[in-house]
């Protein structure tokens, strides 16, 4: 597959396609009429003819889609990069062509860089580098506390102003108390989202799943309920509160249950789960592949189970990547000490079609954790197939076979856990704003 560079925004129009809208259910074969960055018209197709065809205007591309889905561009909450800071693992640059190769469109990127994005100035320098290098839309996520360090909250009001979607400490768990109070006390007056990394971080210094599995590999193991006993305290911290919660990735089956009765209690609440942890578990980091090494740990098989069902079941709310770029040498260590982290953006899709091809989860309700439930959490107007909406794409086809071979990616690392497996899901073409970023080879 090949990157291309971004098309001028001239008008198009995709033919033989067929178009699934997760969010009102469309599915028809048909095509779809895009101008100036935005869908125009979209229809089926009735004898060989488009229904809205006189509309096309003249000197539009016509794009045959030959017969494969065409949906809204995904949108992936849980992004990391190493700019600015260490650019070696990954720039906004390689993160934007990597997400369009891999169908996304919109990402979130976390804060926890050097600098830190915990002031107002450095979001506008995130969204002015982007729209300088980045190929796809990025989203600034702003440090939930000064420096991460869980003691002081940032000013939530301000970096929201300046373009932060949400606040978060991305992997360091906010451990006091009365600062997590305050944080939520505080996003409810200006509505920001908050993110916490849900943790206990005197339980999780270990390496993998808590459980025999880890016991027999001789690794320290990080227990779920570690992540459970985070979730409940939030929770409880956040009732009465009436700020907006998102847990950015669930592991446990037992995280579940207590985001199913926070939300009977009226409280709100979103959660996602990475395609990691859906298409892998514990088992994935036999013969220590540190490439499968990641935070929260990979979990057993019935969890995994447990999770797909959450996707089915409506629980959970997004699917994202977690990509985590981590240079060679900080994986290429004994597991214990190696680096958490594994790239996903590539395999996103594939990875998540999984439960569509192998879990009997319904595609729409796949395809919606990538689009337009990621784009409600957000408050986002893409997400969606609409006349209207912007005409962030991405054209696939779900049952086309694919050998994972990092060394094509466009991400700078190469640290993919899926490394070598035959999956099924190709991103064949990808277009942001009416522009093709992404087409492949």
């Amino acid at each position: 597959m090949t990157a291309s560079q971004p098309t001028a925004a001239r008008p198009f129009a995709i033919r033989n396609v067929r178009l699934l809208d997760p969010e009102s259910g469309y599915d028809a074969h048909g095509a779809l009429l895009a101008e100036d960055g935005k869908i125009t018209a979209m229809g089926p197709t009735i004898f060989g003819r488009d229904l809205f065809g006189e509309q096309i205007p003249a000197g539009a591309e016509v794009i045959d889609g030959g017969g494969h889905i065409l949906c809204p561009g995904f949108i992936d909450m849980r992004v990391f990069t190493g700019e600015p800071g260490s650019e070696h693992r990954e720039t906004l640059e390689s993160a934007s062509r990597a997400a369009a190769a891999g169908g996304v469109t919109t990402f979130v990127m976390m804060p926890d860089t050097d600098p830190i994005i915990d002031d107002a100035a450095l979001v506008d320098f995130i969204l002015r580098r982007a729209l300088a290098t980045a190929s796809v839309r990025v989203l600034p996520a702003a440090a939930l506390t000064r420096g991460l360090k869980g003691e002081a909250m940032t000013e939530f009001g301000l970096l929201q102003e300046a373009g932060a979607v949400m606040v978060t400490d991305a992997t360091r768990a906010v451990g006091n108390a009365l600062v997590m109070r305050r944080c939520l006390s505080y996003a409810s007056n200006f509505d920001v989202l908050v993110a916490p990394h849900i943790d206990v971080p005197e339980l999780a210094q270990g390496a993998a799943n808590e459980g025999e599995f880890a016991g027999r590999m001789g690794l320290p193991g990080i227990p779920g309920i570690a992540e459970v006993i985070g979730l409940e305290r939030d929770l409880r911290l956040l009732a009465g509160t009436g700020a907006r919660y998102h847990a950015g990735q669930v592991s446990t089956a037992e995280s579940l249950e207590v985001i199913r009765r926070a939300r009977a209690q009226g409280l709100t609440i979103s959660c996602a789960v990475s395609a990691h942890h859906l298409a892998l578990n514990e088992l994935d980091i036999a013969d220590y592949k540190t490439f499968a090494k990641v935070h929260p740990p990979l979990r057993a098989e019935w969890e995994r189970q447990a999770l797909v069902e959450g996707v089915r079941d409506g629980t959970i709310d997004a699917i994202v990547s977690s990509h985590d770029p981590q240079a060679t040498e900080a994986k290429r260590l004994p597991f214990a000490q190696a680096a958490f982290g594994a790239i996903g953006l590539e395999t996103l899709l594939p990875a998540s079609l999984g439960l569509y091809h192998n879990a009997g989860v319904a595609l729409r309700d796949v395809l919606a954790k990538l689009t337009c439930g990621p784009a409600n959490i957000l408050r986002l107007p893409q997400g969606r197939l609409a006349p209207g909406a912007p005409a962030d794409l991405v054209l696939f086809d779900p049952d086309a076979p694919v050998r994972i071979d990092p060394q094509t990616f466009h991400s700078h690392t190469k640290n993919s856990p899926f490394k070598g497996r035959l999956m099924n899901g190709r991103v064949l073409r990808t277009i942001v704003g009416g522009r093709q970023v992404y087409a492949a080879g």
